[in-house]
């Protein structure tokens, strides 16, 4: 399979509320909007882009007609504490996993969004030596 794009899209009732959230706090833009689908771009390279749709929409399987849960997005940043301080000191988001740095590499904090999305801002350390061997070489 040769992909021509790749984005997750949120599953809520609050599909304003969502939309406004990432545009607001991570730079997101809006692409294309309707009452019941917002996707959204960022639009400094690469480009990413995250969509929001309501859950309630027939768009959905009717099975599968639920809010999300369990969803964690990672958004990988070059200076992990200049964004804490934005995000959580100056935005007041709500942090649910104080900043730290891991073994495994990372130095992250998490936040949520209004439906309890988990949002890990990362910005990649050098893990220990227990973790390195699990690393595959750079292709």
């Amino acid at each position: 399979m040769h992909l021509t794009g790749f984005y997750p899209v949120i599953c809520t009732p609050r599909v304003a509320a969502t939309a406004e959230f990432y545009r607001t706090h991570f730079g997101f833009t809006t692409a294309f909007a309707a009452d019941w689908y917002v996707s959204l771009k960022r639009a400094d390279p690469p480009h990413q882009e995250l969509a929001v749709v309501d859950a309630g929409h027939p768009t959905v399987p009717a099975a599968y007609r639920a809010p999300v849960r369990g969803l964690l997005l990672n958004f990988e940043v070059a200076d992990v504490d200049a964004e804490h301080d934005r995000l959580v000191r100056a935005a007041g988001l709500p942090e649910v996993l104080p900043l730290r740095t891991e073994d495994f590499g990372q130095r992250h904090f998490i936040v949520a969004d209004p439906n309890g999305v988990l949002i890990d801002v990362i910005t990649p350390t050098e893990p220990t030596a227990e973790y390195a061997a699990a690393y595959a070489a750079a292709e």
